[in-house]
């Protein structure tokens, strides 16, 4: 979800998703509310850290609370490691109604911390 919002602020960012324990396919649930703010991830795929250990990056961004304390260490060049955390939606329990829900407020909080982000330390260096 932050890669679709960080590409929604600006369509010439260059911005990758990875996790340290990828699932096979992007969440339903996440693909459903992010289309509901328009934003299609139908497209994508789960990628390994491992692919990108190597590459430089401007920022290096964990997002889960785990992949903080797992995040292995980028042998490429980064000039920033930052640490943004969610609670991981596709580990709520309950009513279906009630996982949507929570989809859809930690979507929300996504964008919102995304956004600060993006305007504080994005825009401002440009």
């Amino acid at each position: 979800m932050a890669e679709g919002f960080l590409k929604s602020f600006d369509g010439s960012l260059e911005v990758y998703s990875a996790g340290t324990r990828p699932s096979s396919r992007v969440h339903p649930k996440a693909i459903q509310v992010m289309q509901e703010v328009g934003i299609d991830l139908s497209s994508h795929a789960p990628k390994s850290t491992d692919s990108f250990i190597r590459e430089a990056f401007d920022y290096v961004i964990t997002v889960c609370g785990h992949a903080n304390e797992n995040c292995p260490v980028f042998t490429g060049n980064v000039r920033h490691r930052l640490h943004i955390g969610f609670e991981d939606p596709a580990e709520v329990t309950g009513s279906e109604e009630h996982i949507l829900n929570e989809f859809r407020r930690i979507r929300d909080e996504i964008r919102n911390k995304f956004y600060e982000f993006y305007s504080q330390r994005i825009q401002k260096s440009a």
